[in-house]
C-alpha cells in the first residue's frame, strides 16, 4: 500500500509541475498587471475606501447576504490552512524567497480580485426569488459571448472538483486533524487499522466530528455559512494576527534579517534548493502557487460570494473583495512567513505542515509553555480550515448548479459528497493533498484569468462610470445610478 502511494505521488507532482510551470505563472501574474496598469494603481490608490466599504453595507442594494457576509464567505473559504500551512510549506520547498514572489501576487492580485468582484455583479443572475448565481462562468458566457460557453462549463467544473478534491476539503482537513493529532498524540496512542494503515484515534474521531459539524452548516446553505463566517471570521483573525504581533514584538531585532533574507532569496542571492536561476524558479513557484491557495486572487472562486452580495453597484462590491486578499496575504500570510523566517523554523529537517508553523512560534515565545503554543495554533488551524470547508461547498455547489444546467438535485447530491470527503480528508498524505490543490487550482484559474484579460476594458469603463457619478455627486448616497449600457440583461441565461 505504501509503495502504490509513493507511486502515485510521483505521477501528482509531475503533473503539477507541468500545470505549474512558467507559462502559467505569467499568466496570472500578467493579468494582475495589466488591471493594475489599466486601473491605474487603483488597489493602492481606493485601499482606504475599500476598507471602509468592507464596513459599512450598501443601502437598497440587490442580494442575498449583505456585502459583509458576502466577503466574510469569501474570506471563509480564503483564510485558511494556507495562511498556517501553506506558507509554511512554500517557504520549506522555496526558501525565503517565497514570501517575496507571495507578496508580489498578492499586490497585483489585488486588482485582480477587484476586477473579478466587479464583474461577477454586473453580469451576475437574480432570480426572482431573490435566488443569486454568479461567478465566472456567468462573466465568461454573458460578458465574452455565448460562443465562449465551453470555458465557462471548464471553470465550472475545475471548481467543483477544486471543492471537493482541493482546497475545499483534503488540505483543509489533513491539516486540522493533523494539528490535533499532533497536540493531543502524545497522551493518547490508540490506533486504528484502515485499510492496512493504521490512524491515530484522534484522527479517527476528530474527522468525524469535523464532517458532523460541517453537515449541519453545509445543509443549510449560503445564508447559514455567512451567518457562521460573520461570527467567526473576525474572530479567529484577532487571535492570529494578536498572537504574531507578539512574537514580532519579542523578536523585533530580528525582522531586518527576515526581510534581508527574503529579499536575497527572491533574486536567488541566496542559494536554496540549486543555483541562481533554480532557487528563483523554485521560489516563484511556490510563493505564487500558494499565495494563489492563499487569497484565491485569480482563482475565480471569490467572485461566486461577491454575485451574492446586497449591492446595486458592481466597483462598490469590487473594492470591498479585494479587501480580502490584502487582509490574506499581506497581513496574515505575512506574520507566518516572517515568524519561520525569524526564527529559522523552515530550516528544521522532517518538519511538515503545521508542525512548521507551531516550531517556529514556540522558538519564537519561549517564555511561553510550548503547549500552551501549540494549543493556541491548534484553535487557529481548526477555525481556519473548518470556515475554508463551508466557503468551498457554497462555492462547489454554485459550480456544480451552473454545470448541470440548475439541477437541485445534483446540488443535494453534492453536499453530501462534499460531507463524506472531509471524513476522509486525514487518511491522504500530506505532499498528496497539496498536490492535488495545486494541480486543480491551476487548472480553475486558466479560464478565469482568460476572461479576466478579456474583460479589462469592460472593468476600466465600469471603474471609470464609478468615480465619475461619485466625484460629481460628493458622497455615496447622492451619486446617480449607473450609465454603463448593459444590453446583454434582456437575453436569458443560457444553461441549456
Amino acid at each position: 500500500m505504501e509503495e502504490f502511494f509513493a507511486t502515485v505521488d510521483e505521477i501528482l507532482v509531475a503533473i503539477d509541475g507541468f500545470i505549474w510551470g512558467v507559462p502559467l505563472m505569467v499568466l496570472i501574474l500578467f493579468g494582475g498587471i495589466l488591471l493594475t496598469v489599466r486601473l491605474r494603481g487603483l488597489q493602492f490608490r481606493h485601499l482606504g475606501q475599500a476598507l471602509r466599504y468592507m464596513a459599512r453595507n450598501e443601502k437598497d442594494g440587490t442580494g442575498e447576504v449583505t456585502s459583509f457576509g458576502a466577503l466574510c464567505t469569501a474570506l471563509s473559504a480564503t483564510i485558511g490552512t494556507g495562511n498556517i500551512v501553506g506558507v509554511g510549506t512554500a517557504i520549506v520547498a522555496g526558501g525565503p524567497g517565497a514570501m517575496f514572489w507571495m507578496w508580489l501576487a498578492a499586490l497585483f492580485g489585488m486588482a485582480t480580485k477587484y476586477a473579478e468582484g466587479l464583474l461577477a455583479v454586473k453580469f451576475r443572475s437574480v432570480g426572482k426569488d431573490g435566488h443569486v448565481l454568479g461567478g465566472p462562468f456567468y462573466y465568461i458566457e454573458r460578458g465574452m459571448g455565448p460562443q465562449w460557453r465551453w470555458l465557462a462549463k471548464m471553470f465550472a467544473f475545475f471548481g467543483m472538483c477544486v471543492g471537493l478534491f482541493g482546497i475545499g476539503t483534503f488540505t483543509q482537513v489533513n491539516s486540522i486533524t493533523g494539528a490535533v493529532k499532533g497536540f493531543f498524540d502524545p497522551s493518547m496512542t490508540m490506533s486504528v487499522n484502515i485499510l492496512g494503515m493504521d490512524y491515530s484515534i484522534v484522527t479517527v474521531i476528530s474527522s468525524l466530528v469535523l464532517a458532523v459539524l460541517v453537515g449541519l452548516v453545509v445543509i443549510g446553505g449560503l445564508k447559514r455559512i455567512a451567518k457562521v463566517s460573520e461570527r467567526v471570521i473576525p474572530a479567529m483573525v484577532v487571535i492570529y494576527v494578536g498572537f504574531s504581533v507578539i512574537l514580532l514584538l519579542t523578536n523585533i531585532d530580528k525582522i531586518p534579517g527576515a526581510f534581508v533574507a527574503i529579499f536575497e532569496g527572491a533574486f536567488g542571492l541566496q542559494a536554496f534548493g540549486g543555483g541562481m536561476l533554480g532557487s528563483i524558479l523554485i521560489a516563484m513557484q511556490m510563493g505564487i502557487a500558494r499565495g494563489i491557495f492563499s487569497n484565491e486572487a485569480g482563482l475565480g472562486s471569490a467572485p461566486i460570494a461577491a454575485a451574492a452580495a446586497q449591492t446595486k453597484e458592481p466597483v462598490r462590491q469590487g473594492l470591498v473583495s479585494m479587501t480580502g486578499t490584502f487582509l490574506d496575504t499581506i497581513i496574515v500570510c505575512s506574520m507566518t512567513g516572517l515568524a519561520l523566517v525569524m526564527t529559522g523554523a523552515y530550516q528544521i529537517e522532517g518538519l511538515e505542515g503545521a508542525a512548521v508553523t507551531t516550531a517556529a512560534f514556540q522558538a519564537g515565545l519561549p517564555f511561553l509553555p510550548p503547549g500552551m503554543v501549540a494549543f493556541i495554533l491548534m484553535v487557529c488551524l481548526v477555525l481556519f480550515g473548518f470556515t475554508t470547508i463551508l466557503g468551498w461547498d457554497y462555492y462547489g455547489e454554485r459550480c456544480l448548479e451552473y454545470f448541470s444546467n440548475g439541477s437541485q438535485g445534483a446540488v443535494k447530491a453534492y453536499r453530501w459528497l462534499y460531507i463524506a470527503a472531509v471524513f476522509i480528508g486525514p487518511y491522504m498524505t500530506v505532499a498528496a493533498v497539496w498536490t492535488i490543490a495545486d494541480i486543480f487550482n491551476g487548472l480553475m484559474a486558466l479560464p478565469n484569468i482568460i476572461a479576466l484579460v478579456a474583460l479589462s476594458g469592460v472593468v476600466v469603463k465600469e471603474t471609470n462610470d464609478y468615480f465619475a457619478r461619485l466625484k460629481a455627486a460628493g458622497t455615496e448616497d447622492a451619486m446617480a445610478p449607473r450609465t454603463v449600457k448593459e444590453d446583454w440583461r434582456d437575453q436569458e441565461p443560457n444553461l441549456a
